[in-house]
């Protein structure tokens, strides 16, 4: 069959040659430029933008090939793409490069941003480039400063004193992510809680709906949504009262005779044996005035950090206040003790403890000689307390399950609900509880004490208050040629930065000189990119035709803040009548780490793959292929550099295999009934198009991009195979056309199918296959449902249960026509030789015979 050019005719693959050549096809045809049209379905395809750190990461490379990948597959399928491209680029890490390397941030940013572009560049991705944005240009910051001062002004803006976790060397807040064990993620400083003022945005006004809108998500992880459930946090419970016992001679105000705390089992209410207060709390440090060791022990917990993580792993501590607070049923007095695992930031600052239903609670008392009262014991059919059906042993451990009430006085026997509306009703009477419905989600904290960063706009005056900086002295421009120190802002320390004049009153006034926490950066960026021209507004109405986006692609480690910020930014732009729709991402894929060695990549490991000198040994295709292949989307992926080398080879053999064929019209099973092919023809045709089905549905519905590259080089193979079988017998007057025609029709599936993984080489074969256009403009695939129908099939023959041999069988085949193709076939007749035939077991179904023969003994 004379389908095949000799290897001597055919080039050698040169990747860098290849690349180079559809790279600067792509530049000068504008091939990724994306234009809004009506007519068209639009795809928006969105990778989370990099922090530009001067060097891309196989992290990167995996996200945005991914990204790449179904991007350039939708455009096959006929979509308008929009694939841009930008920059995450304020944050510390800048900071600290520019006191290391004694340049401004700005520089060194400006310059890693060059450097990484030309990166992304070389592995081909299809950006937009003319969309391109950095969160550090004016041009975009400008629009974040305008739509805060319309959010000031609408209340949802507001500032006060927070406890926070303080970097002493950094001088700077840190976010609970940015505490590792319990110092500071860039200096290692041991973190300290401050109360600073800091701005916030009421997130929590949106708590509802954003609890509320994860059920529209249906294209999210359930992982995802289960997380930011969890973050979000409601819950129902009752808010009640605790008078504080007043001291001889005690001229306090109320703040600090009543402690306010909220609880979801106000069934165990009558178990509470101490009350616990944040260290911070104004009672506690009014008791510390007067006792040292309390003013010793509260000094020591504001050294550590206050993230939740740390929180739980610390050791629980505490000390007694020496002040007391009566029950609201009992009027019995408890100690109110200092400690450790009590925030500031959450609720009041203050919880009630109830030892023998709530395991912290438990050792705390243990630990101090605390009373522990058990108020609820397990109903009949609870087996958390093992063999005890009854009663629990709270001396052990807290029986923290739900059950019915003893020790209560006239509420025992009730249940939990019964309980929390009796209580509830008790508590309400005497004005010292409410039913109220609480989320652990707490007010956004967006302002940082850091130089790089958006200015916050916002000026105090003396007179006038926090005022909003007007619409046309925006942007706030952060001066970007200021040489930093170790540590801390110089804005406080620049006159030319902070003085001005009040716009309301025009008196002299200070420039708000904290800058804004980059998640406000990365929260709306995605909008952004729509419409990145604009410079007389936030959005146009590109917006509307753009968002939401349809694929998202970032790491899991984004799941919770920056995923819940986004979708909070999304819906008060759309209040504002910015954006349309409740959600900015329609279906989210959360790709996992990228591995070496048993263990995530990292400067500091020592483990780190450099994708530049993978991309200069063997080509960006191959590293695309590589990271698609090695492992599923959203599981991890071990780098493996045997597994690199088999991606390049495949490609070569690839390569070899297109341009070793003569290109002719491909088959398309038209004016050619399936019955005018012999058997080989019919199961190329068929292998064509069931891995076109296949594929379709791992690139559409599955995302498991493995499986895909599998099948493409699974069909590959067959390929070989039905050349190298048809050379030797079939007659090349009659069938050589066809089968050319055939080989044809594989190729060019196999060709189109990995295009969106291997792009420049695809670019190259398509043309060699004979077509004019790009391969990025040619249309997917589509299985012939006709040519997917199986007429023969391949049965396995087993004679007493092992392996002899097989036939090929009409699909449709019966029981006792296959036990009498069995019989008749030549290896069961051999291995039944000498012994009698007792039994056929024909399996149409499982494409199985096994032929039972017994061997008389000699």
């Amino acid at each position: 069959m004379q389908t095949m050019r000799t290897v001597s005719d055919i080039p050698p693959y040169e990747p860098q040659e290849v690349e180079a050549e559809v790279q600067a096809y792509w530049r000068e045809q504008g091939s990724f430029r994306a234009v809004e049209d009506a007519g068209r379905e639009k795809f928006y395809c969105l990778s989370m933008l990099p922090y530009p750190s001067g060097h891309l990461h196989m992290g990167h490379v995996r996200n945005y090939t991914i990204g790449d990948t179904i991007a350039r597959y939708q455009r096959m399928r006929g979509r308008n793409v929009l694939q841009p491209m930008g920059w995450d680029a304020f944050g510390l890490p800048a900071e600290n490069a520019a006191i290391q390397n004694k340049t401004p941030p700005a520089r060194w940013t400006y310059s890693n941003i060059d450097y990484m572009r030309q990166q992304l560049q070389r592995l081909g991705y299809a950006y937009d480039w003319e969309r391109e944005l950095a969160t550090c240009h004016p041009s975009y910051y400008k629009w974040e400063q305008w739509f805060f001062t319309r959010l000031f002004r609408k209340g949802l803006v507001y500032k006060k004193e927070a406890e926070v976790n303080w970097d002493p060397v950094d001088k700077t807040v840190l976010a609970n992510e940015q505490v590792v064990d319990g110092r500071g993620w860039r200096s290692g400083a041991v973190v300290e809680r401050r109360r600073i003022p800091q701005w916030f945005i009421k997130i929590t006004d949106y708590a509802q709906e954003l609890l509320d809108g994860l059920e529209q998500l249906e294209g999210w992880p359930q992982q995802v949504k289960t997380m930011q459930h969890n973050w979000i946090g409601r819950s129902e419970g009752l808010e009640l009262d605790f008078t504080v016992v007043a001291e001889d001679g005690d001229q306090e105000d109320d703040s600090l005779r009543r402690l306010s705390v909220y609880t979801t089992r106000p069934d165990t209410l009558l178990g509470a044996t101490y009350i616990a207060v944040a260290t911070r709390h104004p009672l506690a440090l009014k008791a510390a005035a007067a006792d040292k060791k309390l003013a010793k022990f509260i000094d020591k917990q504001n050294k550590s950090g206050i993230s939740e993580a740390n929180m739980a792993a610390m050791e629980k501590e505490g000390r007694d206040t020496g002040r007391r607070a009566l029950h609201p049923i009992t009027g019995d007095e408890l100690p109110i003790y200092a400690a450790n695992f009590v925030l500031m930031a959450y609720g009041s600052g203050a919880v009630m403890s109830v030892p023998a239903h709530d395991q912290r609670d438990w050792e705390f008392a243990r630990k101090y000689k605390l009373p522990i009262k058990q108020v609820i014991k397990p109903v009949d059919d609870d087996s958390s307390c093992g063999s005890e059906k009854t009663v629990c042993d709270v001396s052990k451990a807290a029986f923290t399950g739900k059950g019915i009430l003893i020790n209560s006085g006239e509420f025992d026997g009730l249940d939990f609900q019964q309980a929390f509306d009796a209580i509830e009703k008790h508590l309400h009477k005497k004005g010292m509880g409410r039913r109220k419905i609480n989320y652990r989600l707490r007010d956004w904290g967006v302002s940082r004490q850091r130089y790089w960063g958006a200015p916050v706009p916002i000026i105090h005056c003396d007179k006038c208050g926090p005022v909003a900086v007007p619409d046309e002295e925006l942007p706030v421009l952060l001066p970007e040629d200021m040489a930093l120190s170790r540590g801390g802002s110089p804005l406080p320390e620049t006159a030319a930065f902070y003085e001005t004049v009040c716009p309301q009153c025009g008196a002299a006034a200070k420039r708000e000189t904290d800058t804004f926490d980059t998640f406000m950066e990365s929260s709306w960026y995605h909008a952004r990119y729509t419409c990145r021209d604009q410079d007389s507004a936030m959005l146009d109405a590109r917006a509307f035709y753009w968002l939401p986006v349809d694929q998202y692609i970032g790491g899991i480690e984004h799941a919770i803040l920056h995923l819940m910020y986004a979708r909070f930014f999304h819906k008060v732009m759309r209040d504002e009548g910015l954006v349309q729709g409740d959600e900015p991402f329609t279906r989210l894929l959360t790709q996992g780490m990228v591995l070496k060695d048993g263990g995530k990549m990292s400067k500091s490991r020592g483990n780190t793959v450099d994708p530049l000198s993978m991309i200069e040994k063997y080509g960006a295709d191959t590293v695309r292929l590589f990271v698609m292949f090695a492992a599923p989307p959203e599981q991890a992926l071990d780098w493996s550099d045997s597994g690199v080398e088999g991606a390049y080879r495949f490609l070569k053999r690839l390569w070899r295999a297109v341009l070793g064929h003569a290109p002719c019209k491909a088959y398309d099973g038209k004016g050619d009934p399936a019955q005018m092919l012999n058997t080989a023809q019919q199961a190329l045709r068929r292998k064509t198009h069931q891995t076109v089905s296949k594929v379709s549905d791992d690139f559409a519905r599955r995302q498991t991009f493995n499986t895909a590259i599998a099948a493409c080089m699974e069909l590959l193979n067959a390929v070989g195979g039905f050349i190298s079988t048809a050379a030797d017998a079939i007659d090349a007057t009659t069938d050589s056309d066809k089968n050319r025609a055939l080989v044809q029709e594989a190729l060019e599936a196999v060709v189109l199918m990995l295009s969106p993984i291997a792009p420049h080489l695809c670019h190259v074969l398509w043309r060699h296959l004979g077509h004019a256009g790009p391969v990025m403009e040619a249309q997917w695939p589509a299985a012939d449902e006709a040519a997917m129908q199986q007429d023969m099939q391949t049965v396995v023959l087993q004679v007493n249960g092992k392996r002899r041999g097989e036939a090929e069988v009409a699909a449709d085949i019966d029981k006792a026509a296959l036990e009498k193709t069995a019989l008749s076939h030549e290896a069961v007749q051999h291995h039944s030789q000498g012994g009698t035939v007792v039994k056929v077991i024909a399996l149409p179904e499982r494409k199985l015979v096994n032929v039972v023969v017994k061997h008389d003994q000699a």
